[in-house]
This record gives structure tokens, sequence and C-alpha cells, in this order.
């Protein structure tokens, strides 16, 4: 199979991506297999919306059968209902309402962003930063509910929720490692 990268830089990425993102869903299964369906169906539905950024990741990396518009239309609309599914409407009750209503005002950021970057006609035209800015905004929600977690008490769900909240930003820096090569050619 022909790859759609041919620098190692982008390959690496793309593999970082696909790697930790299916160990991150693996290790997720493997909860809601532990904790049962009826306490974990809402991160069953989660990972169902990452299994499929990721196996469309694979297919545009290999050029298989997904186009570019197609790929973009796609992992964002996936991206962007697990953003407003975890994050926004379903939003986890945190320690501090400072940190939740700054979550919250992130999350809605980010699916502002994920809607005017990536869901229009002429995506290619946006710059790198603007790019890096939506994979940089995840990582600073997932390091808020990283805060909030270890300044809870420690339990049996811990290392779950650690795992289940670096999952997407893991999968945006993956799709934020395609575009940005498509807005280079």
């Amino acid at each position: 199979m022909e790859t759609r990268f041919k620098k190692g830089a982008k390959i690496f990425d793309i593999a970082i991506t696909a790697v930790a993102g299916m160990v991150s869903v693996g290790v997720m299964l493997y909860g809601i297999a532990h904790f049962g369906l009826s306490e974990s169906w809402p991160e069953l539905v989660l990972n169902l919306f990452y299994i499929a950024c990721l196996v469309m990741i694979w297919m545009y990396f290999f050029n298989y059968r997904i186009t570019t518009q197609q790929f973009n239309y796609w992992c964002s609309v996936c991206v962007g209902i697990t953003v407003l599914l975890r994050d926004i409407l379903f939003a986890p009750p945190l320690a501090f309402y400072g940190l939740h209503l700054a979550c919250l005002t992130l999350s809605v950021l980010l699916l502002l962003m994920l809607t005017f970057f990536y869901a229009r006609k002429d995506w290619q035209s946006y710059t790198k930063s603007n790019l890096w800015a939506i994979c940089i905004i995840d990582m600073l929600i997932a390091a808020l509910y990283n805060y909030d977690i270890f300044i809870e008490p420690i339990n049996e769900y811990t290392n779950y929720l650690l795992t289940e909240i670096w999952i997407r930003p893991t999968i945006t820096y993956g799709l934020v490692a395609c575009f940005v090569t498509e807005t280079e050619k």
C-alpha cells in the first residue's frame, strides 16, 4: 500500500497518534468490560467516535477510499460530537466552579473553532497556527480535567479517567498533523 505522506516526521506523527489512540481506546474498552455497561455506557459511545476517527486517519494515511474533503468533514464531525457530549452536554462535575467554567468555555471555543476551521469549503487556506490552536485548546481542556482528577480523592476510576481524558487530544494531534500537511501542498 502506498502512503499519502512521504516525510518520516509526518509518518511518525500519524503512527504515534494511531498507536496511542488504539492503546487508549483499548484501555477504555477494558474499563467498560471491568465496570460494566450500566456504569460506563457513555464511554462506549465516545469510544465509537474515537474508533471512527482512528479508522479514518488510517484510511487517509493509506489513500484508501477517502478523499481529503470526506476526511476533513467526518473527522471534524466525530471530534465535534465528542466535545459536545463529554464536555458540554454531559460535563463531569468538577471540584471547583471556576475550573468547571474554564473547561466549559474552552470546550465551546473548541467546538466553534472546529466548525469554523474545518467545516468550511476553503479550509486549506487556514494557517498552521490556526490549526495548531485547535490541538492546543484540546490539550488545555485535558490538562484542566487532569488537574481536577488529582485534587479529588483517588478511587478505582482514576486510572481510567486519566486515560479517557487524553484520547481526544491525541486524535486531534493526528488530525492537525494531517491537515497541516495538506495546507503545505
